[in-house]
């Protein structure tokens, strides 16, 4: 028996079981006790766990990483909230020069989850809406997990939560509401580093991750019904580590393909993708691999603006048609 729930309801369901299989499991935020967090992910979690294990903290992300950091050091697991994700910058240094380099240095643990709300289409403006995922794959000693859907975000979620390292967990905020999922029965986890293909196609390949992901699988029902393409895609869900295995198994596949992401085109991890399929599947392409990617400008709060920005179906249908056409 299986039941259906939203993507953000997803998240606070493996939080709470995460919490409840582990004592050491613990929350850190801004406004994720009483207030529920920015979003709510964390409703109820206050009255559940107590203020010892869902923990208000000041507005400092620098101050509540390097907290979680010592904590992890101790045997703790905790689980820190980003209010939105774009503030991360605010942690950059200690996440990139201390707990990504934690245990090479000093053989300390880092067991712990940098959470957040990400990315666009919602008219969140500049501060509110980037995707800043590329600084962090490039960064070795971190994970990086950005699901698309909400059997992928919770199972993701718990495995972020066991994993020994610093886990960084995307969250698209369009997602939290819109998307709802059928969610497995037991303890459902989604194991780190392996993609997962959302359509199967034969005549091109659509290589995507967290929103995207639909834009790519509405342009692929498009391209079927109007061209007669098959369109696969493949969802990355995580991008450190990033599953080489299936990527070339769908360039093998289709000979085409298409990198499609909401990041912004210069040092996105669209062109990271494509290097890997040049060195390794040369032989196997039909037509140069092209991406569909934001513009380089920051998100503008003007609907029109944003949505020119941002790549949209219609994107990756011109695209898609390009690339059929070699």
């Amino acid at each position: 028996m299986t039941t259906e729930i939203t993507y953000l309801d997803a998240i606070r369901e493996a939080l709470v079981e995460e919490m409840e299989r582990d004592p050491n499991v613990f929350l850190m935020g801004e406004d994720i006790g009483a207030y529920g967090g920015a979003f709510k992910v964390t409703d109820g979690l206050l009255a559940r766990f107590g203020e010892q294990r869902v923990i208000d903290t000041p507005i400092s992300e620098i101050g509540i990483v390097g907290a979680a950091a010592g904590a992890a050091h101790m045997g703790m697991r905790p689980v820190v909230e980003m209010q939105f994700i774009d503030f991360v910058a605010n942690a950059y240094d200690i996440l990139t020069n201390y707990v990504a380099t934690a245990r090479y240095r000093a053989f300390l643990p880092c067991p712990m989850v940098v959470r957040g709300p990400s990315g666009g289409y919602v008219r969140g403006g500049p501060f509110h809406s980037q995707n800043p995922e590329a600084g962090f794959v490039h960064t070795p000693g971190l994970r990086v997990v950005y699901p698309s859907t909400a059997a992928d975000a919770k199972g993701l979620m718990k495995a972020a939560i066991r994993d020994e390292d610093c886990v960084l967990f995307f969250e698209h905020k369009y997602l939290y509401r819109r998307i709802k999922g059928t969610m497995p029965e037991g303890d459902h986890v989604v194991p780190i580093g392996k993609a997962r293909v959302a359509r199967e196609g034969t005549d091109l390949s659509i290589v995507t991750y967290a929103a995207t992901v639909y834009k790519a699988l509405e342009a692929a029902e498009q391209l079927q019904k109007e061209d007669g393409l098959s369109v696969e895609v493949l969802d990355l869900r995580t991008l450190a580590p990033l599953d080489d295995e299936a990527i070339f198994a769908t360039v093998r596949k289709t000979n085409r393909v298409l990198v499609l992401h909401e990041d912004t085109r210069t040092g996105g991890i669209a062109g990271e993708i494509t290097a890997r399929i040049n060195e390794s599947c040369f032989e196997w392409l039909d037509a140069p691999v092209l991406r569909v990617t934001a513009h380089d400008v920051p998100l503008p709060y003007a609907p029109a603006l944003e949505d020119f920005v941002l790549p949209q179906t219609a994107d990756v249908v011109f695209a898609a048609r390009r690339l059929a056409a070699y």
